[in-house]
C-alpha cells in the first residue's frame, strides 16, 4: 500500500508529551533503538538492540568497533532514540534520551548485564555500554480532539 501524503482533517494528530518514566517504559518495550554519537566531529547513528534496567539504557559492543572507539572509550555524550510508529494510522510514539555513555568495567555487573541482552549480530560482543540519561524527551502521536 502506498502512503497517501494528502492532508486529511480526520487523520489530524497532536503531540502528547510523555513523562520520563513513561518514556523509559516505552524504550524498554521495543527491541531496537539508535545510538547517536560524534565521529570525526560529525553526527553518526548506529542501530542497536538494547535493554532498559535501573533507569539506564544498556547495549553491547565488540572491542575495536566504532561504538567501542567513539562511545565506550570515554564518557561520550550520546543520544539514544527509539520509536514505534504506524504510518498508516499516523499514531505512535518517539523517545530520545541524551546522556553519557560509559563502559561497564565491574566484571560481575558486566556479566550480569551480558546475560540480560543477547546481541543480534555475530561476534564476541564482549563490552557492555551503559547510557546514563540526563535528558529524556518523549512524545506520543494521538488523535486530535474532534
Amino acid at each position: 500500500m502506498q502512503y497517501d501524503r494528502r492532508f486529511d482533517g480526520m487523520n489530524c494528530r497532536k503531540l502528547k508529551e510523555l513523562s520520563a518514566a513513561d518514556s523509559l517504559r516505552r524504550l524498554a518495550s521495543v527491541p531496537l533503538g539508535r545510538v547517536v554519537f560524534t565521529r570525526h566531529a560529525l553526527p553518526a547513528v548506529r542501530p542497536v538492540n538494547h535493554l532498559v534496567t535501573d533507569g539506564q539504557i544498556v547495549i553491547r559492543s565488540s572491542t575495536g568497533t566504532i561504538l567501542s572507539a567513539e562511545v565506550a572509550a570515554f564518557e561520550a555524550v550520546v543520544a539514544f532514540e527509539a520509536d514505534e510508529l504506524d504510518v498508516e494510522e499516523r499514531l505512535g510514539w518517539s523517545v530520545v534520551v541524551t546522556g553519557f555513555a560509559q563502559l561497564v568495567t565491574d566484571p560481575d555487573e558486566a556479566t550480569r548485564l551480558k546475560s540480560m541482552i543477547q546481541p543480534w549480530v555475530m561476534g564476541e560482543m564482549d563490552q557492555v555500554i551503559r547510557i546514563r540519561p540526563e535528558i529524556i524527551t518523549g512524545y506520543e502521536l494521538v488523535p486530535a480532539a474532534g
